[in-house]
């Protein structure tokens, strides 16, 4: 089982932002995260799964994410997206990052926990950590499905 412990900030909501994600297989770990110069929390926590995901490349992984994200968290355990899937995301946010998330977890059997999030839990610290750090670095990157969706 590969363990992805992930976390996601934005300083303002919409602000600055970005994500971290650990990813731990065994005694292997690797750490991810980018920020983004205009986005929300909610993306960067949904970008911080989508991207931990994708850093596996093999298929048919058995993976537990581990979030302090409800939005994230509860979409997913208590069949949200399924029926914002079923309405075509008829007034849901994050539309691209969702049927991102939908394209990469086919691949693997992914189940999810939710983690209160800054109460002392190792990897979800570290993923707090990445992420400001991202959201507070320099040459941030364009988060160009959020920019797209307030200039329409």
């Amino acid at each position: 089982m590969i363990r992805l412990y992930t976390d996601g900030a934005a300083k303002g909501n919409p602000g600055p932002g970005g994500y971290g994600a650990v990813l731990e297989y065994g005694d292997k770990r690797k750490e991810l995260s980018e920020g983004f110069r205009l986005t929300t929390n909610n993306r960067m926590e949904l970008l911080a799964v989508i991207a931990g995901l994708e850093a596996i490349k093999k298929p048919g992984w058995e993976i537990l994410v581990t979030s302090d994200s409800k939005y994230v968290v509860d979409a997913v355990t208590k069949g949200w997206l399924d029926g914002w899937v079923k309405k075509n995301f008829k007034d849901k946010k994050n539309r691209d990052l969702w049927e991102r998330y939908l394209q990469v977890a086919k691949h693997h059997k992914v189940k999810f926990h939710w983690v209160k999030g800054h109460a002392g839990h190792p990897q979800n610290e570290r993923c707090d950590q990445l992420a400001v750090a991202a959201a507070e670095g320099r040459d941030l990157l364009v988060d160009k499905g959020y920019e797209e969706m307030i200039s329409d």
